[in-house]
Parts: C-alpha cells; sequence; structure tokens
C-alpha cells in the first residue's frame, strides 16, 4: 500500500515531472518535489543568461518547478548539486572532447546527479523513493533482477539513457508516466492548469543552449585546440580543419567543398588529423565497449556470449548483434549488418528480445 510511503519527485520543471507529482499523489504517496542547482556563481553575462533560460536547469525551471509543487500542495526544495555536476558532467565533457571522443552528458548526469546524489540525499530524508518523469518502465525479470523495458511504439522512450542504473537503485525508483504517451501527459497537465502543459521538450544541453559545443569548449578550457588537415581513407591531405573539438563521427556539415559529399569518419588525436570519407565509409559492423553496467543479467564471463539488440545512440533503431565479454572487462559486439557512424565517448544499450535493458556501457573503439 503506497498510503505511508515517502517519493521524492525530481521536478525539471517541465510537463512530465509535473505529472509524475500529481500520479504519484492520486496513488496515496507522500509526495515532495526538489529541484537540482547546478549552475556555478559566476558574474558571467553567458553564464547568467543559462542559468535564467537553460532547459531543465535554469532560474526559469525552478520557478516553473516551485509553481507546480505549490499547485499540488507538497514541499519543495532547492538542492545543491554544484560541485558534482562540475565534476562528473561538465569536467567530464570537456575532457571526452579534448580525447577526439563524443560524450553523453545528459547520461552523465543521469547517473551521478539525478540518482548517485539525488538518491543519496533523499535516503538521508528518511524517504523511501524518488520519481522522475521519464518515459521507462522498470520491470522485474524471471531471475529477480531488475530491469528498464523500452517501449518500441513510443518515440519518447528514454530506457537508452537510463542503462547504468544499479540494482539498489532500481529498487528505489518510481517512473509514474511509463505507460502513457506525451500527448495524454500533456492534456493531462492542461486539466489541472499546470503552466507546464504546453511548455517545449528541451532539445539541446542544458549548459550549452545555444548549441554551439565548439564556442563552449573553447571558453572552457579547450583554448588550445589547434587546425589540422584533413586526410582522405589513403591519408592524403584533402583540406584543413579547424580544431577537433569541432566535429563527430557521420558528420557531414561544415566540413567545406570536396566535389562530393563527405563525411568525418575517424578523429585521430595524435596527428590532429580527421578522416574523410563518402557515406558508405562511416558504415561498420563491430566496436568495443567500457564501463559496463549489466541490468537485466549477471555480469557475462570472459568468453560468454549473448545474441542481443544494440542500440548505439538515443535515436538508433535497435539493430540485431552479439556480444562477447573480453578477458579485461570491456565487451565486443558485432551486428548481423553494418551500422552508421559507430561514435567513441557515445553510449551503447543492449536489450532482449522484449525489449528490457541487458547491459550498456561506453563505446571505447
Amino acid at each position: 500500500m503506497s498510503m505511508n510511503k515517502r517519493v521524492l519527485v525530481a521536478l525539471s520543471g517541465g510537463v512530465d515531472s509535473s505529472v509524475a507529482a500529481h500520479i504519484l499523489k492520486e496513488q496515496g504517496y507522500e509526495v515532495m518535489g526538489a529541484t537540482m542547482q547546478i549552475w556555478q556563481d559566476d558574474k558571467d553575462s553567458d553564464t547568467c543568461d543559462i542559468q535564467n533560460k537553460g532547459g531543465c536547469c535554469g532560474v526559469e525551471a525552478v520557478e516553473d518547478a516551485r509553481k507546480v509543487a505549490a499547485m499540488l500542495d507538497m514541499p519543495f526544495y532547492v538542492l545543491n548539486f554544484r560541485d558534482v555536476f562540475q565534476t562528473h558532467v561538465i569536467d567530464y565533457f570537456i575532457a571526452e572532447y579534448m580525447k577526439g571522443r563524443t560524450p553523453n552528458p545528459c547520461i552523465a548526469c543521469n547517473r551521478f546527479i539525478k540518482w548517485e546524489n539525488l538518491l543519496t540525499k533523499t535516503l538521508a530524508l528518511g524517504v523511501d523513493y524518488i520519481a522522475t518523469g521519464h518515459y521507462a518502465k522498470i520491470v522485474r525479470m524471471d531471475s529477480g533482477r531488475l530491469s528498464i523495458q523500452m517501449d518500441f511504439d513510443n518515440p519518447k522512450d528514454q530506457s537508452y539513457a537510463l542503462y547504468n542504473l544499479t540494482q539498489s537503485q532500481l529498487e528505489r525508483t518510481l517512473m509514474p508516466i511509463s505507460d502513457i504517451k506525451k500527448d495524454e501527459v500533456r492534456k493531462i497537465a492542461a486539466s489541472l492548469g499546470m503552466g507546464t502543459a504546453d511548455k517545449p521538450d528541451s532539445q539541446e544541453i542544458c549548459f550549452i543552449p545555444d548549441n554551439d559545443y565548439g564556442a563552449f569548449l573553447e571558453k572552457n578550457g579547450c583554448d588550445d585546440v589547434r587546425p589540422g588537415d584533413f586526410i582522405d581513407e589513403n591519408g592524403a591531405v584533402i583540406g584543413q580543419h579547424k580544431g577537433v573539438i569541432h566535429y563527430t563521427i557521420g558528420q557531414r556539415k561544415g566540413l567545406g567543398a570536396f566535389g562530393k559529399p563527405m563525411f568525418v569518419k575517424r578523429i585521430n588525436m595524435e596527428d590532429n588529423t580527421i578522416t574523410l570519407s563518402d557515406n558508405d565509409g562511416v558504415f561498420s559492423d563491430a566496436f568495443v565497449a567500457y564501463d559496463l553496467n549489466f541490468m537485466g543479467i549477471e555480469p557475462l564471463l570472459a568468453g560468454e556470449s549473448l545474441e542481443v539488440l544494440g542500440k548505439i545512440r538515443y535515436a538508433h533503431k535497435p539493430a540485431k548483434c552479439t556480444i562477447t565479454m573480453m578477458e579485461n572487462g570491456q565487451l565486443n559486439c558485432v551486428f548481423e549488418h553494418p551500422q552508421r557512424a559507430i561514435t567513441p565517448g557515445q553510449s551503447a544499450v543492449f536489450y532482449d528480445n522484449e525489449g528490457r535493458i541487458v547491459c550498456g556501457g561506453v563505446v571505447e573503439r
């Protein structure tokens, strides 16, 4: 019975978490809301603008969350996670780009901010669960382990971004809107008179609201990035790039004119070159992943293999592949058919045929 259970909802200031809080109250939980304060004390005008407008993390979002909490008559807290956000999200983001990789800061935020730190503070407050507005469903496997199940029919499915939650974290997590589509969530919010009902979804990284990664990186520790050569697959110089931080695998725009469409195939940090190819050249069928988290199954032993569905980016359609555990603790993945732009630094998530997360990790090479 939920009546005596206390839940802290991570209120982002958006419609999804707002409706999640409402549903939990309707189910009889004792609900409180919390929003995370993540920005540093900085008088720089650009940073202040981000604080005001920065997606799910800015001052505007905090005020929207506060209004929802007041409407639902529940306690509301603003929790300070500035230091951990700087270390585990921003510094990580910068360091990965400096290695020629393309990180996913939202996945890092989920892991280190919303769960490892928010959950720890929540338990210290005597709360039983944390809840979020993610479109993802927690399920229990026949083995007793918990997993997250993809909704193949929901374009808003967010299971990919949650692959690195642990069993203990899943036991303490509720996702109330897992079986509801986005348009229905907005209808619920509108019927309640919530100001977040028509609020657009955030489409960019919260700390880079103008989506200009290169400018952000140059301003935050990557000012020593040098121009270098574009080379073809034979090593011949065919142009000049403006610095490796401005590019990612599979990119076409912003490369210049070559007489035919060209794409980033490889970023070579050793000699500061970027290899370009035609579109066929950015397809591959295998990669290695590290920093693994096993969710729906116990960790594989070295040499063990499993046929699964693999997803190499948020919008990637899951594809058949075989994963094999390596002696060094990494995972080798081989797709049945080549996939486009497998990118170091991005996360790879593996599902069983029913869409339940088996495990996931970060693409190494």
